[in-house]
């Protein structure tokens, strides 16, 4: 089983330009999760004939959002976190909105595991979303994974909008503190791994930079590979036997971001 993730930047944006359904023909992805697609169900005109919608959309128009296409039909399908987590970790919102109608997260239920896409929430060049996501968000996101993991394994995926460790992005020394690498964000990626659940990348690929997944517009950063690497695909521990391939396609256009990959054995 083949699943992946991707940054779209935009769906219809991509579509447009030709690069979406190609990408889709050629990778036939058994589950595909997508972030930032900018859109609601519909507007992006993309027929997949093969695969059921399933869509989270941001009550801002035009503005972030998840959906997951999949080819094997949900058990069921929740949008956002759960309102008593989004009580208890006060999550109703910044100066820029409450995080939780933002579409930023969508779970697929299957029979032997739930399948989390999220866009988490960006700290922004000024540092101005930090405490959202450090003191908010990112604990409510781990407790709503361990809580489902207490029920079956847990694929999660999307773009974390953070470089985990100095490996993960070109210039570690002249990022450290800025949005992305400060060690708030970083200590987010550590307390998941200290709940269990595996990057399945690093586990694959333990060492070693040069492996992006976003760049910037500026400076040629994607012909010079100046990159990130902020997507990702995690599992719980006990699905580790079951991860065939865990890979990026640098190579996939349309978006800043490029497509994560993971392979499941059935």
């Amino acid at each position: 089983m083949k699943l992946i993730s991707w940054n779209v930047n935009g769906l219809r944006a991509v579509h447009k330009k030709g690069q979406f359904l190609p990408f889709v023909q050629k990778y036939k992805p058994d589950m595909l999760c997508l972030q930032e697609t900018k859109a609601e169900q519909g507007q992006a005109e993309v027929d997949l004939r093969e695969y059921e919608e399933f869509w989270n959309s941001a009550q801002k128009k035009g503005y972030s959002g998840t959906a997951i296409f999949t080819k094997v039909k949900p058990l069921s399908v929740t949008l956002g976190l759960p309102e008593d987590l989004a009580h208890k970790y006060k999550l109703n919102g910044d100066g820029y909105g409450d995080p939780n109608t933002e579409g930023r997260v969508i779970t697929a239920e299957f029979d032997d595991f739930y399948l989390v896409n999220s866009y988490t929430p960006n700290s922004k060049p000024d540092l101005s979303r930090l405490t959202l996501r450090h003191k908010h968000w990112d604990p409510a996101f781990l407790e709503y994974l361990k809580r489902l993991d207490k029920k079956k394994p847990v694929i999660f995926c999307g773009d974390l909008n953070v470089a985990h460790t100095a490996d993960d992005l070109a210039n570690p020394e002249s990022n450290e503190s800025e949005h992305g690498f400060t060690k708030e964000e970083r200590e987010g990626i550590d307390n998941i791994l200290k709940a269990g659940f595996v990057d399945t990348f690093r586990h694959a690929t333990p060492l070693g930079k040069g492996y992006y997944t976003w760049w910037t517009h500026w400076r040629n950063a994607r012909e010079r590979n100046v990159g990130w690497r902020i997507d990702y695909f995690f599992v719980s521990r006990r699905l580790l036997p079951k991860v065939k391939k865990a890979e990026i396609l640098p190579e996939v256009m349309g978006s800043d971001h490029c497509p994560v990959t993971l392979e499941l054995k059935n």
